[in-house]
C-alpha cells in the first residue's frame, strides 16, 4: 500500500477547518488556534478531527453517548454495523481532566489506509478537557506501544497496523508544523518525506531514540546537550537527568505540548541570560513583546549533534496586541515532567522537520531533525512585526549566571557543552496539554 503526504492547516481556536478539496487519499490536518494540531481519522465511515499526539500511544474517540457539557458542540461517533464492543472498561486521567469508556473495535481509515477491527477506546464521558474549544473529538497517539493504555494483547496500535503494510525502510512518519496555511503550511506524511524537504534530506540529523536499557522505548526522546542564548551556551543548573542511565538531560518531542517546558532552575537561568523578562506571581515567564531573543537547543549525541535555533516569535509568544507590552514566554518551567527532563513542544517543533522511524532488524528507532528556520530571516521578520528592540539590558537579574561564547560549528559548541556536564503540574493551565503522555499512569481494567 502506498505511502502518503497530507497538508496541515492552521485555524483559530474553536474553529474547525473545512475539509479541503483536491487531496484524494490524504489525511487532512487542522491546527486549532495555537494549542493543538488536529488530523482527520475515519471511524466506520465517519470522519473526525482528533489531536495528533506524539506524546501518547492510544487512539480514542468520543461517542454519541457523551452528553455532558464537557463534550458538547463536537462531532461524535455513532455506532455502525462494523463496531464491536468489548467488555473491558477504559479510563485515563490527565493533568487537568480525564476520560472513560470502553475498549472497542472498528474499521478505521487514515489517509489511504483502512484497518478492519482496529482497537480503540470509545469514550462516553470526559471531564475538564475543554474539547469544544479546540474542535477535536479524540486523540491519535503516535508514541511507542509500551505506554499505550490498551495492552498490545488486545490489538496493535493504528501505526503498527499501517507499518505492517509497508516496507521496513518506509516505516516512519514525519511532519512539519506550519505557521500559516498560505505562506508556510505544514505537512504530515507516512512512508515518505515532504517534497520540499527531499532536496535537503542529506542534512537531516538522525539520532537513536534514547532508551535506559537499550531495548524498551516509550517516548520520542534524545539527549539535550546544550542550550544557547544569543549564541552563548547557558550552563545547566540541573545537569543530572532524572532519566535512568543518562548523563545528559533528556528531551521529549511532543506535539501535544504548546511550549518548551524544562526544570525551574534551568528555565529561570535561561531567562536571566535573555534579559527583558519577568516572572509573574503564578510563576509564569513573560518577555517584552519587542525583545528579540535567539534561543538554540543542541540535540543529538557526542558523535552527531546540531544546534536548532528558535524563531524569536516562538520565544516571545503573542496571539495579538497586548496592552502592557509583555508577551508570554515560549519556554516555561515545569518540574513535574516525568517522561524526560525537557518537553519540546510546538514552540520548538515549528522550527524543525521531524521524522520518526520504527526499529528495524539493523537499527534502533530513530529521530530525524532538520532545521527549517533561517535565524537571520526570522530575526528580520520579528523586528519588522514587533518594532525595534528597546529592552533595557538590566531588566532581569542573573542567578549565578555563567555563559560561554560558542564557537562557530556544532563540534566546537558541543565541546563547550561537555565542559558544563551534563510530565506534571501546569505552567499556564489553559495552554498546556490536556491529554496523553502526562497521565497518572493509565488505568485499564
Amino acid at each position: 500500500m502506498a505511502s502518503f503526504t497530507s497538508p496541515i492547516f492552521r485555524t483559530p481556536k474553536g474553529r474547525v477547518h473545512p475539509t479541503p478539496t483536491g487531496h484524494a487519499n490524504e489525511a487532512q490536518l487542522t491546527d486549532a488556534g495555537e494549542y493543538s494540531y488536529l488530523i482527520t481519522v475515519g471511524f466506520g465511515g465517519q470522519d473526525f478531527q482528533v489531536v495528533l499526539d506524539t506524546g501518547s500511544s492510544d487512539l480514542w474517540i468520543v461517542s454519541s453517548d457523551c452528553q455532558i457539557d464537557d463534550c458538547s458542540g463536537i462531532e461524535k461517533y455513532n455506532s455502525t454495523s462494523t463496531l464491536s464492543l468489548s467488555p473491558l472498561p477504559f479510563s485515563l486521567s490527565y493533568l487537568t481532566g480525564s476520560v472513560s469508556g470502553v475498549v472497542a473495535f472498528e474499521t478505521v481509515s487514515f489517509g489511504p489506509f483502512q484497518i478492519s477491527s482496529q482497537v480503540f477506546a470509545l469514550v462516553n464521558q470526559t471531564k475538564d478537557l475543554g474539547m469544544s474549544s479546540t474542535g477535536d473529538s479524540g486523540i491519535l497517539g503516535l508514541s511507542f506501544p509500551t505506554i499505550a493504555s490498551i495492552p498490545g494483547s488486545d490489538g496493535r496500535t493504528l501505526l503498527e497496523n499501517i507499518y505492517s503494510h509497508l516496507d521496513p525502510s518506509d516505516c516512519f512518519f514525519a511532519f512539519k508544523l506550519g505557521r500559516d496555511e498560505v505562506t508556510n503550511p505544514g505537512t504530515f506524511s507516512v512512508g515518505e518525506l515532504d517534497l520540499s524537504i527531499t532536496p535537503r534530506s542529506s542534512e537531516i540529523l538522525y539520532s537513536p531514540v534514547y532508551s535506559s536499557d537499550g531495548s524498551r522505548y516509550d517516548y520520542w526522546k534524545l539527549p539535550l546537550l546544550a542550550i544557547t542564548v544569543s549564541s552563548k551556551v547557558i550552563p545547566f543548573i540541573q545537569p543530572i537527568s532524572k532519566v535512568s542511565g543518562s548523563s545528559s538531560p533528556i528531551a521529549v518531542l511532543d506535539t501535544g505540548t504548546t511550549f518548551v517546558l524544562g526544570p525551574t532552575r534551568d528555565v529561570d537561568n535561561l531567562w536571566a541570560a535573555a534579559g527583558g523578562a519577568r516572572k509573574t506571581s503564578d510563576n509564569t515567564w513573560q518577555v517584552r513583546c519587542d525583545h528579540a531573543v535567539t534561543v538554540g537547543f543542541v540535540l543529538g549525541n557526542d558523535t552527531a549533534h546540531k544546534e536548532f535555533v528558535l524563531d524569536p516569535s516562538d520565544v516571545s509568544w503573542s496571539s495579538g496586541p497586548t496592552s502592557d507590552g509583555w508577551c508570554l514566554g515560549g519556554i516555561q518551567a515545569n518540574d513535574g515532567v516525568f517522561s524526560g527532563d525537557w518537553l519540546m513542544g510546538d514552540a520548538f517543533l515549528r522550527n524543525v522537520y521531524v521524522t520518526h522511524h520504527a526499529a528495524s532488524p539493523s537499527s534502533p528507532p530513530l529521530i530525524g531533525l532538520l532545521s527549517i528556520t533561517d535565524p537571520a530571516m526570522a530575526m528580520t521578520q520579528f523586528l519588522a512585526q514587533r518594532g525595534a528592540d528597546n529592552t533595557p539590558t538590566n531588566m532581569t537579574t542573573p542567578m549565578n549566571l555563567l555563559v560561554h561564547s560558542s564557537q562557530s560549528g556544532d563540534t566546537a559548541l558541543f565541546g563547550v557543552a561537555l565542559l558544563l556536564g551534563f510530565l506534571g503540574s501546569s505552567v499556564v493551565t489553559v495552554l498546556l496539554r490536556l491529554r496523553g503522555g502526562r497521565k497518572n499512569r493509565n488505568t485499564y481494567t
